[in-house]
């Protein structure tokens, strides 16, 4: 029982001992939580008063400002009252001499008024008298005094029209100096560095076989194998008494290529019947295909050329077995695109550029359908749909002035394809064409008056006019070959250019009898 009571008291002592720490240390936080906040308001006040004193000076400083604006505003507006003050001191001195000149004019008006009716009174008399001296003058020549300025007027026209002939003449005679000097050298060099070839191409190809008897199976019975294969191919098969040779007729350079093959791979294997006919026929236009991809390829490879269409790639492989007036397409067009890539090196452009559209700029001469549209149109369409840049599709479009040239690069592949196309022996043409054009030169030559003789000579690269010299003098022969010259650029197509001399000679010939 004490033992018990004991233990009770313990613990009550111990419950009893906690509650005093408990409040011991509540007193003590809550002595530190006052002494905290006391030192919070003293730092606050401090802060306080800082802030105030900083917007104070804040404020003193805004004042002194606002004062310095204040006394600069108030002494600009007097320097502009004191300029104005002068400015009205000059202006009445200056409406004091207005005036006082205003005086002196009043007085001397006066004074003009008398001269004016004198000077009046004698420009009648003139008047008169130039009158008389007219009437004197019409009498003595026979002639009105308005038909002696139609005259003169007529007189003075002949001589400018003369002055402004020699003038024209000079001004281009000087201007194809000073432009041809460095053109010439452009061209000069472009033309050395740039090694050309020469391909002629027909519209037949010959065949040639080992024997005679290898006609006669081509023949086939009843003639069934040649029908077969031109039926095939499209390409007219003549067998004559050449020896050893079958002649191939036909104006596509692509078929008539195809039907070599095909003959040479069926004479090679011997075996010739129109079902193995149209199997050749067949893989021979697939092989052929496939070779008109690699040659477009490789073309661009050599000329460096990258990121061509894969179907304006297909075309320039055709123009290998195209030909334009006998010289080949496609050797045209890479000598056109060298030829545009040095030009346009020596000229300071962009050489890609330049070459791309040399090569590309008769792709109108090779596509699949044959529309009724001139082959640049075409070509510059063709280039547009395939995302060819502006300047290239314009110089193909431009090269033979169907639009208008929108860039530097543009009379450059003019210009190259006219090398390229003129030069001698680059090109066969037609005598038909070749005759009317010389015909048509000379006939334009004969069209003016006081013309005798007209020749046009160097393969119709000169025109030669022999005027009558009684009727025609110096003066006017250089107008008759400027006009000649010009009717010729604007009424006829020629490849290159075409000189016009006009030849005046006066002849004394007597004979000793």
């Amino acid at each position: 029982m004490d033992s018990i009571s004991l233990i009770t008291g313990l613990i009550v002592g111990a419950g009893i001992g906690s509650l005093i720490i408990f409040l011991l240390n509540k007193k003590a936080q809550e002595k530190k939580a006052n002494n905290i906040i006391e030192e919070a308001k003293a730092e606050a006040e401090v802060v306080k008063k800082d802030k105030i004193l900083q917007a104070k000076e804040k404020f003193l400083q805004l004042k002194e400002e606002h004062e310095k604006v204040i006394s600069n505003r108030e002494r600009k507006i007097s320097d502009a009252e004191n300029r104005v003050k002068q400015k009205e001191t000059t202006l009445n001195n200056k409406l004091h001499e207005v005036n006082k000149k205003d005086k002196d004019l009043s007085a001397t008006k006066g004074n003009l008024e008398r001269q004016l009716e004198i000077v009046k009174k004698r420009q009648e008399e003139l008047d008169k008298n130039h009158k008389t001296q007219v009437e004197l003058l019409e009498k003595a020549a026979n002639i009105s005094a308005e038909e002696a300025k139609s005259q003169l007027v007529e007189v003075l026209k002949e001589e400018a029209k003369t002055e402004a002939m020699a003038h024209i003449k000079d001004t281009i005679e000087e201007a194809k100096i000073n432009a041809n000097k460095e053109a010439r050298k452009v061209v000069i060099q472009t033309i050395q560095r740039v090694a050309t070839e020469q391909a002629i191409e027909n519209s037949v190809s010959v065949f040639n076989i080992d024997s005679d008897d290898m006609k006669g199976r081509i023949i086939g019975r009843e003639g069934r194998n040649i029908r077969a294969l031109e039926a095939a191919t499209g390409v007219e098969i003549i067998v004559d008494d050449t020896p050893e040779a079958i002649i191939l007729s036909c104006f596509d350079p692509v078929r008539r290529e195809t039907a070599r093959l095909a003959l040479h791979q069926l004479v090679t294997d011997g075996r010739i019947h129109p079902a193995r006919i149209e199997e050749v026929v067949r893989k021979t236009k697939k092989q052929l295909e496939d070779e008109i991809i690699d040659v477009g390829k490789q073309t661009c490879i050599d000329l460096g050329i990258h990121g061509l269409h894969p179907e304006l790639l297909r075309m320039v492989g055709r123009m290998k077995y195209r030909s334009s007036y006998g010289q080949n397409l496609l050797q045209h067009s890479r000598e056109v695109a060298n030829l545009c890539a040095t030009m346009a090196a020596e000229l300071g452009l962009n050489v890609k550029m330049a070459k791309r559209a040399g090569l590309l700029h008769d792709i109108g001469k090779v596509p699949d359908d044959e529309p009724e549209l001139p082959h640049a149109i075409l070509g510059m369409k063709l280039a547009e749909k395939y995302k060819e840049k502006a300047e290239v599709c314009n110089a193909i479009g431009a090269h033979h002035d169907e639009v208008e040239m929108t860039s530097l690069i543009s009379p450059i592949v003019q210009v190259c394809d006219a090398v390229s196309g003129a030069r001698p022996g680059a090109r066969r043409e037609v005598v038909e064409s070749y005759i009317n054009r010389i015909k048509e030169l000379e006939t334009l030559g004969m069209s003016h008056q006081g013309v005798e003789k007209a020749y046009a000579i160097q393969a119709g690269r000169e025109l030669r006019v022999i005027v009558e010299s009684e009727k025609i003098g110096d003066d006017q022969a250089d107008k008759i070959s400027f006009d000649i010259a010009q009717k010729i650029q604007s009424e006829m197509t020629y490849p290159g250019q075409v000189k016009v001399t006009v030849i005046r000679e006066k002849r004394a010939v007597n004979y000793a009898k």
